[in-house]
């Protein structure tokens, strides 16, 4: 690719047709590369437009699309809530020009079966779009591959991993759950500077400060599922709910290995409104029918040691089609869940406060590790800032 500044982009635009130059990140450049920018221009507009579906869609996976005609948008549209139309079709339905001979931008290979609605492959080919480029493969098995080989049987061209790599992350919840039918687990803490959770005398409020609690919030809206330990709920007897304005309450998942949640705890209070689960290793069926009355959903689970197997919890909450969970638990969950290998993605909220105290709780306890071989290892740093808070994100390696 040839890279032209600006100032010589003035002083050959009366010679070169304007059209066969394209401004991207401050710069132009010939038409030689034009093509590539331009497929990511628009595959970014359509990840874009995926985004806006966050919290509405699970476990259907985020996806937006955009029909372009000579270099102008005619149509775009994404998944606006589970059930609804998808993405292609809604996009269709927006065209302001016919899109016979357009191009189809859309972040994941559209669906060639039949579900909730019709696959959008009859659309597309019914539109008489002529080529779709594409981020990533549906790794649905009813899909995988098929919905593109439809699209080529009749004539359309058809581009593979347009920002693949960024596709792929839109969706990694969707990717986890249909690859592993179990739910993608994000577990998530606050700490200060020296690695506390809570002073020593327990209290924890507040860590971090109000914009970063409120992308905490955000993260809520978005996943299916929250779950914490019966530490916390005797502790803190939290609502465990999503508070912004037209955010989705995630399901709530208690792990009581001994049944000890309160009957008057908020969570089983409002149980009736918001799904709330708890998972046990107890037989007591009274006490397991007082807490079915009050709307909780109880869940046997296999016993590991001293605490609940959270493997088998995982899939068991996954056949209750809940495809993410953000876990806000303690020390010795949050041990317990890596060493059993469910945590898919850490995010860590660190605050510009000392605690101090050697009794003060920590973000990870339980027994620890013995060698610092055996650590558990994640990768793919991103830092985010919030106020005078910073969160750092890590995926499991």
């Amino acid at each position: 690719m040839v890279i032209i500044s600006e100032l010589f982009y003035t002083r050959i635009s009366k010679a070169v047709n304007k059209n066969a130059l394209d401004i991207y990140s401050g710069h132009f450049c010939f038409e030689g590369g034009i093509q590539v920018k331009k497929q990511e221009h628009y595959m970014e507009i359509a990840i874009d437009l995926a985004k806006k579906g966050r919290g509405r869609v699970n476990p259907n996976p985020l996806v937006g699309a955009v029909i372009v005609k000579d270099d102008v948008i005619i149509g775009s549209g994404y998944h606006e809530k589970y059930g609804g139309l998808h993405a292609e079709r809604n996009a269709l339905m927006t065209c302001n020009a016919s899109p016979v001979g357009a191009t189809l931008y859309v972040n994941l290979e559209p669906c060639c079966h039949h579900g909730k609605t019709p696959p959008c492959t009859e659309a597309i080919i019914e539109s008489g779009i002529s080529k779709v480029v594409i981020g990533a493969i549906d790794p649905n098995p009813l899909v995988g591959g098929q919905g593109i080989k439809m699209l080529r049987q009749h004539g359309i061209t058809v581009i593979t991993g347009v920002r693949e790599a960024d596709c792929q992350e839109l969706n990694a919840m969707f990717f986890h759950y249909i690859k592993n039918q179990t739910p993608y687990v994000l577990m998530k803490y606050a700490m200060t500077l020296d690695g506390k959770i809570a002073t020593a005398t327990g209290k924890s409020r507040w860590i971090t400060g109000e914009s970063a609690r409120k992308a905490v919030h955000q993260t809520r809206n978005e996943v299916m599922g929250i779950m914490v330990g019966v530490n916390t709920i005797l502790q803190d007897d939290p609502q465990l709910t999503c508070r912004i304005e037209g955010g989705r309450n995630p399901s709530r998942i208690i792990c009581d290995t001994q049944l000890r949640t309160p009957l008057t705890a908020q969570v089983v209070a409002s149980a009736r409104r918001i799904p709330t689960y708890l998972a046990t290793c107890s037989q007591d069926r009274q006490k397991i029918k007082r807490f079915e009355i009050m709307g909780c959903s109880v869940l046997q689970i296999a016993k590991d040691g001293e605490h609940l197997d959270l493997r088998d919890l995982m899939v068991q909450i996954g056949q209750e089609g809940i495809d993410s969970i953000l876990l806000e638990g303690g020390g010795t969950l949050n041990f317990s869940a890596l060493k059993s290998g469910i945590v898919s993605k850490l995010q860590v909220y660190l605050a510009p406060k000392i605690f101090g105290g050697a009794a003060a709780k920590t973000p990870v306890e339980g027994p620890g590790l013995a060698d610092p071989a055996e650590a558990f290892q994640f990768t793919d740093r991103k830092i985010k800032i919030f106020g005078d808070d910073i969160c750092l994100e890590y995926t499991k390696r």
